[in-house]
């Protein structure tokens, strides 16, 4: 499942069973105002060049601003399908003020949820279909057997997983073959690496890691813009947004040593780390993605990846990635 990244036109493969996608992917959350607003036309131009520039996974979920997200990815990969694979996340239930409502994962919600993805992204199949989270009411195998239905059925390719632990991952891989989960990973949310990644490693499961750059945290973008839901997440709040500016200002200094910019760097460590797991990359612009994109010519030496993990030690930054009550509902965080 190892990939070398010296050549752009190299592979990763998701899971045994799963599809080879390029190294890196593109995640379209942020393109549906998570982290205040933008600019419809540019995010369909960034999937677009994403698209030119090689990139084959583009993962949404169908309650990123409640279908709008689906919408703009429909725009960005319309006669350019056969390039890509999507992922979709399902199973958050929204009102019309965008409030979250809980989450389902009964096997006809599931089906039902598919019905709708498929056609506002004007698809006749979803490469990568996965619930966002774990439905404490719902066995796991339930849910997973229902996407292995639509597996038979062919309205589904491959099933993935997003955020759940090590026990609910071999219950579903039980079910049915999984090719990847989904899981926040960076050199400051490095929790993963304890129990999750070796069982990953041993079922044959792949990874497509997101909060590559922490929500911003690692680039240093400015939060607090309307609509900008990172002002509720402690790491970027009071003492301990302090204290994470002053430490990530020491990756701001090894990154322009090196000659990258902070999202590189970020990334380039990522995959040095995880060479047989994706990141997906939430760039908004098109900027930010030829930015992002250039790493994948750039990869890190030994030397650097300690450099960096001594800049930035798995204790350097205060707080939790998301506020207290959403942890607790965190399967993997169990």
């Amino acid at each position: 499942m190892s990939t070398n990244l010296s050549h752009s036109h190299t592979r990763t493969q998701l899971g045994r069973s799963g599809p080879s996608v390029f190294p890196v992917a593109l995640g379209c959350m942020a393109m549906s105002g998570a982290y205040g607003a933008s600019d419809e036309s540019e995010s369909v131009a960034t999937i677009v060049e994403a698209i030119e520039r090689g990139v084959t996974l583009i993962d949404t979920g169908d309650f990123y601003d409640s279908g709008h997200n689906e919408l703009i990815v429909r725009r960005g990969i319309e006669g350019r399908r056969d390039k890509v694979q999507l992922s979709v996340k399902f199973g958050a239930m929204r009102g019309p003020d965008g409030a979250m409502l809980g989450f389902d994962a009964r096997p006809a919600a599931v089906k039902n949820f598919v019905t709708y993805s498929l056609r506002r992204l004007r698809v006749d199949v979803i490469d990568v279909y996965r619930p966002a989270r774990l439905d404490p009411q719902v066995p796991i195998e339930e849910t997973v057997g229902a996407i292995a239905d639509l597996v038979k059925a062919g309205y589904v390719r491959h099933i993935g997983l997003s955020e759940v632990g090590v026990d609910t991952i071999r219950r579903a891989a039980n079910v049915h073959p999984i090719v990847d989960l989904q899981i926040e990973y960076s050199v400051i949310t490095r929790g993963p690496e304890e129990v999750i990644f070796p069982a990953l490693e041993e079922l044959g499961i792949s990874a497509t890691l997101y909060g590559v750059l922490s929500r911003g945290l690692l680039t240093g973008s400015k939060v607090g813009n309307k609509g900008d839901n990172r002002i509720h997440m402690p790491r970027f709040s009071g003492a301990a947004g302090e204290q994470n500016a002053v430490a990530v200002s020491h990756l701001h200094a090894f990154a322009k040593n090196r000659d990258m910019t902070p999202a590189q760097l970020s990334v380039a460590w990522v995959l040095a780390k995880q060479s047989a797991f994706v990141p997906v990359v939430g760039a908004r612009t098109r900027e930010q993605l030829r930015d992002v994109l250039a790493v994948v010519e750039k990869p890190l030496s030994a030397a650097d990846v300690a450099a960096v993990e001594t800049i930035l030690p798995k204790d350097a930054i205060a707080g939790t990635r998301y506020p207290a009550a959403l942890m607790k509902t965190l399967d993997s965080e169990r």
